[in-house]
């Protein structure tokens, strides 16, 4: 299991070139890669986005490339420019009577009057670009690695929670059918109580269909069991490298589901505090199943 949290970092030289590369990931339902480059390397967005592809299957990937030439810059010298501005010196010197000349250190400071010829990137060093790359997503690989087995181990403990619970639901869960006959009997004398009626003696019969009805509807063992197989099935997701936040957020919509049912259907207030515990478990790996790939 992966964490969608990560960085990673990759470089490569050559004659005249550095290269870097810098991968930052958070987590998202999608993969979705931003570059920044500059323009001399859009020709290798297409590349780029296909090796994150290859590697990454969810979350924000920011990419990061720059490119260092460390051989002898040229310049080139922006003559329209500086041409201009020369005829607006002369023109000032000649409508307010100035003399002097104008400064080489003036025009050399003009904003744009000189700038890095563009020479393009070599071959090699877009070759740079992508071994750099790789160098970057074998370290980000390796500690999304470290950050899910981090993950992984806290949300085992948040099952064990979940396990505690359940022995407390399935044997209380037995002793609801004997509840509700000894709240029937208590009810109806209370109501016959209430009314100055005398009493009665119940029909036992009467008295069991209604019990047994009401026990059906409030049945929770197909629950617990689809709950203990929620947790076997989570255990073993935790331990799989493809699409895992995919399937544990979908266990973790099951393992919802049941707990609500087993609200909804008891009136044990031990049952419905385990339930409670359960749910408040469910949302705290959520929070944590929200960062895994």
């Amino acid at each position: 299991m992966k964490s969608m949290t990560g960085f990673g970092r990759g470089t490569a030289q050559g004659e005249g070139y550095g290269v870097a590369v810098d991968l930052k990931t958070v987590n998202n339902r999608f993969l979705d890669v931003h570059i920044r480059a500059s323009a001399e390397l859009s020709q290798l967005e297409a590349t780029v986005r296909k090796r994150v592809g290859e590697r990454l299957s969810r979350g924000r990937v920011d990419v990061n490339i720059s490119v260092e030439r460390t051989s002898e810059v040229s310049y080139e010298v922006n003559r329209p420019l500086i041409a201009g501005f020369i005829q607006a010196m002369r023109e000032m010197q000649k409508e307010f009577g100035l003399s002097g000349e104008p400064d080489i250190n003036v025009l050399a400071r003009l904003p744009g009057a000189m700038q890095a010829a563009r020479t393009g990137v070599s071959e090699e060093a877009l070759k740079g670009v992508e071994q750099a790359l790789a160098q970057a997503l074998d370290e980000l690989e390796a500690m999304r690695e470290r950050e899910g087995a981090a993950l992984a181990a806290e949300m085992a403990s948040r099952l064990d929670e979940i396990e505690r619970h359940l022995p407390v639901i399935e044997s209380l869960s037995g002793e609801q059918v004997d509840n509700y006959r000894a709240r029937v009997n208590k009810r109806i004398s209370e109501l016959l109580a209430r009314d100055g009626l005398e009493i009665v003696e119940l029909d036992q019969g009467r008295l069991s269909q209604e019990v047994a009805y009401l026990a059906d509807r409030s049945d929770i063992t197909e629950e617990t069991a689809r709950l203990r197989s929620h947790v076997a099935q989570f255990r073993a997701a935790l331990s799989e490298t493809t699409d895992t936040g995919k399937r544990l957020d979908f266990l973790l919509q099951e393992f919802n589901r049941e707990a609500n049912t087993v609200l909804s259907k008891s009136t044990d207030l031990a049952i419905k505090d385990s339930a409670l515990a359960i749910k408040a478990a469910v949302e705290k790996l959520r929070e944590q199943v929200q960062n895994v790939e």
